[in-house]
């Protein structure tokens, strides 16, 4: 991938209808604010039980959409990236219709997880102890047949999803059928969703054990044998994005957006400071993204005892202020209040997460766009949304609150605010400047301040960031006939 930020978009909800609309807009008002674009699932039906992550057909582009030459077209202007759901597959799909059918006689009865195909000896309750999953729930549904037969289903997620068998010969099929689709539309870069659940075996976890980083290991020799760059999205303790970043091409900096929240909560750096000496650089940077905030992604793992990014009190504390911030909107949309498929996520928009305060949202997105990586931008923080509680009152879907269909009036309402246009001002920037391509150091840190400097020959960009009282200034060197330095103020105002 260029080292440019990215979109992260649903078709319909952002541009209006389809890869066209998209593809003009991209193109229109957001010209130059970005270099390549995450479509979120694509695949038939984008309206499934969980957004488009449970596909029917995963080598089918949802016909409301456009096709696989409307792929190809958008791909053929700017870098695509698509999900490859590895963990599971819709119960309206061919492949388990047919299942249920015929029972053992389905040419797909090995693509399918049962409680029984993992624990074929039987299950002990150590065993489910020892299972961990985004759901405080057991991940199996009781299925009966057509043939009459009970079978414990492993479902992860929702009943909806039915875990498949990736190890199996019909799984390896599965997933190779759907890598050469994407490849052949142009697209340039893979997100393995939910592939630390992709492994089961008993006795263990069933989250990124051995056999799940080399499962991950073949997938991403599959992926870049067809040109295709991947990227793992894991939850978890930023020790396992460690381990992961090592495998792969890019991995997730699921750590920064918590870190970044007690930065300006807290009014404390040393947190993100201590992790901008250990992260990886092969990270893909976000705020927000299509699910939770991950807070849980700062905190310890606590099957080892090892220390987190922030102490327990510190997530406390964390979480208290995201509720506090967005008026109790979060806490409508989080855990049990409503139907969550992960419980150790906060739902609400990152800008409701900062109150709505303008010149805080700006810092956060220059601390994203200045640490090294990718950063991709999700479209309704892009838009500077709030919480969709209409959507939420609808559904009764917790990530449903961030995941807001924006009208073309609405759009274009949000693109006029000043702090988008600032946003975008910022995006263009990270995009052109050629400092960006060089050395990236943390200067002279202090305990309420914070400098960010890239440098490449005579190119300079630096971030300097005050806390007390909150001031932010982006200053950089011009190149070509333009004398001077360019200098961008997000927050506390011209000196």
């Amino acid at each position: 991938m260029n080292n440019q930020a990215q979109l992260i978009a649903y078709v319909d909800r952002l541009a209006g209808g389809s890869f066209g609309d998209l593809r003009e807009l991209l193109e229109g008002p957001l010209a130059g604010a970005f270099g390549g674009v995450h479509v979120l699932p694509f695949f038939h039906p984008i309206d499934g039980a969980d957004a488009g992550f449970d596909p029917i057909d995963h080598t089918q582009v949802d016909a409301r959409l456009g096709d696989w030459d409307d792929v190809a077209a958008l791909a053929a202007r700017t870098e695509v990236m698509a999900d490859v759901i590895v963990n599971h597959i819709s119960r309206r799909s061919p492949q388990f219709e047919d299942f249920n059918r015929r029972g053992p006689d389905s040419p797909y009865a090995g693509l399918f997880l049962t409680a029984a195909h993992v624990f074929p000896d039987g299950v002990t309750v150590s065993d489910l102890l020892a299972l961990e999953g985004p759901r405080p729930t057991l991940p199996f549904t009781k299925h009966r047949n057509a043939q009459g037969e009970q079978l414990l289903l492993w479902t992860t997620f929702t009943s909806e999803q039915i875990d498949i068998d990736v190890t199996h010969p019909e799984g390896r099929r599965y997933l190779t059928g759907i890598l050469d689709r994407l490849q052949s539309a142009g697209v340039r870069a893979i997100r393995l969703d939910a592939v630390g659940y992709a492994i089961k075996k008993a006795g263990t976890s069933c989250f990124m054990i051995p056999e799940t980083h080399t499962f991950i290991a073949h997938l991403t020799a599959q992926a870049r044998a067809r040109g295709m760059e991947v990227l793992v999205e894991v939850h978890g303790p930023y020790q396992t994005q460690l381990a992961v970043a090592r495998q792969v091409d890019w991995v997730y900096d699921f750590a920064l957006p918590p870190l970044v929240l007690h930065l300006l909560y807290a009014r404390d750096v040393a947190p993100l400071r201590r992790w901008l000496d250990v992260r990886p650089n092969n990270a893909v940077t976000v705020l927000d993204t299509h699910d939770g905030i991950g807070v849980a992604d700062a905190a310890g793992d606590t099957a080892s005892g090892s220390p987190g990014l922030l102490p327990p009190a510190a997530i406390t504390s964390l979480i208290e202020t995201i509720h506090e911030r967005s008026r109790g909107e979060s806490r409508l949309a989080s855990g049990d209040a409503a139907r969550n498929v992960d419980a150790h996520q906060i739902n609400c928009t990152f800008y409701d997460a900062l109150g709505r305060r303008d010149d805080e949202y700006l810092v956060a997105r220059a601390i994203q766009c200045f640490v090294p990586g990718i950063p991709q931008i999700y479209y309704v923080g892009l838009l500077a949304g709030t919480n969709d509680m209409e959507r939420l009152r609808r559904t009764g879907e917790g990530r449903d609150v961030n995941r807001h269909s924006y009208s073309a009036a609405e759009r274009q309402h949000a693109l006029q605010q000043p702090v988008v246009t600032t946003l975008l001002e910022l995006l263009r920037l990270r995009n052109t400047h050629p400092a960006f391509q060089g050395r990236f150091t943390v200067e002279d840190p202090s305990a309420h301040a914070l400098a960010l400097r890239w440098e490449a020959g005579e190119h300079v960009a630096r971030f300097e960031l005050d806390l007390a009282p909150v001031r932010a200034v982006v200053t950089c060197s011009t190149h070509g006939t333009d004398p001077g330095a360019r200098v961008l103020h997000l927050a506390g105002g011209r000196p």
